[in-house]
């Protein structure tokens, strides 16, 4: 089996930084009206600026697989070792392609215009990006491939425009619930990719992928984060609706987010670490870098105090993330992290990696330990 290395990473993000007050400039204020909630969200999840790839009339200057594009574009800009044609397979991750067919790889491969190649769609909420990660990672260390690219774009903020809502009979009268209202000052815009190949790079550090680990945890929760069905009216799917327009006027297609359900991901997140430890596949004391996604900040002094009861510390000079200035961009977090630590001069040869995607859609946790080499 061959050993798989991260020889590039690249990212693409549009436009210029958000900051919290801008917010609704470009989402819009739905009925005219700034969201009650906003103050209360921000001040929990800590985020100072994102980034939006619509402008401020809430026309889009990207699209999703445009982003994916030229986060890979980055990459491969940053990599001396391969070339376009060198590259054969292709994973990528979204939570919202831009049609709902063909696959979002397809879409990608077009837009990047490389050469004909196998290709694999992840959907789904966080974790998909890494699903693509361990997708590309596994042909790579089978020998189907000699490089490889794994990307994750997210395009969420037209996902919340006030016209969005004010649409929709269901909230005519009222304001949107704050499970849904809550998702609009949490989600941002942005991309990230990276290239895989079966040997390190030559004229820069490259991170040597030892494990990926993705356990689903569907069969012990209820949805949480979902969108395409009602849990109100316990409609199952927004297909069985008499028609696509009674399914939007209901807010079925709304991406909603159970909040009574979600503070269980820190658990289910961390009692994961824990089993990886006790098996030991992870040595605390060896962790360089923590690498979370956590999607506000609200939840990382939890994760400190799990790890803790569970015997495990990891020092927080260690834990690194850019949430704070780049927004949480969903399944494409993990590589805009990424690519900032190893491109910006963290990083020192024998220094180990851990990188945690806990994702709430109906809970799984995504774990990869890396070695800089």
């Amino acid at each position: 089996m061959n050993s798989v290395y991260i020889t590039s990473v690249g990212k693409f993000l549009p436009g210029s930084p958000v900051s919290n007050d801008e917010m609704e400039d470009y989402l819009g204020k739905i009925g005219g009206k700034s969201s009650k909630t906003k103050r209360l969200i921000l001040e929990k999840n800590q985020i100072r600026s994102r980034y939006y790839a619509m402008d401020k009339e809430q026309k889009s200057l990207y699209t999703n697989a445009e982003m994916a594009s030229l986060a890979i574009q980055d990459a491969l800009e940053r990599n001396g070792n391969v070339t376009d044609q060198d590259i054969d397979f292709l994973a990528t991750g979204t939570t919202r392609a831009d049609l709902l067919l063909p696959g979002f790889a397809s879409m990608v491969h077009a837009e990047t215009c490389l050469p004909p190649m196998e290709i694999a769609s992840h959907s789904g909420l966080c974790a998909s990006g890494m699903h693509a990660l361990k997708n590309a990672y596994v042909h790579i260390k089978a020998g189907e491939h000699r490089a490889a690219i794994a990307c994750s774009s997210e395009f969420l903020s037209r996902e919340f425009k006030h016209t969005k809502f004010e649409a929709q009979g269901i909230y005519s009268n009222n304001r949107v619930p704050f499970d849904t209202d809550f998702l609009r000052f949490m989600l941002s815009d942005g991309a990230g990719a990276t290239v895989l190949q079966n040997e390190p790079s030559s004229n820069g550090p490259s991170l040597r992928i030892e494990w990926i680990d993705n356990q689903s945890y569907a069969n012990q929760y209820e949805v949480c984060m979902y969108s395409g069905m009602s849990k109100e009216n316990g409609i199952p799917s927004w297909l069985d609706y008499p028609s696509i327009h009674e399914a939007a006027d209901q807010g079925a297609l709304n991406l909603k987010q159970d909040v009574r359900l979600v503070n269980e991901i820190t658990k289910v997140g961390t009692n994961r670490l824990l089993e990886l430890v006790e098996e030991g596949r992870i040595d605390p004391e060896r962790i360089d870098w923590m690498v979370c996604h956590y999607s506000s900040h609200f939840f990382r002094d939890e994760i400190f105090r799990l790890l803790e009861l569970g015997g495990v510390r990891i020092p927080e000079e260690k834990w690194f993330t850019n949430l704070y200035t780049k927004g949480n961009t969903g399944a494409a977090s993990i590589y805009i992290m990424l690519e900032e630590l190893m491109n910006e001069g963290h990083l020192a040869e024998g220094e180990q990696v851990l990188c945690i995607v806990p994702e709430s859609g109906r809970f799984q946790t995504s774990i990869m330990l890396l070695s800089v080499v």
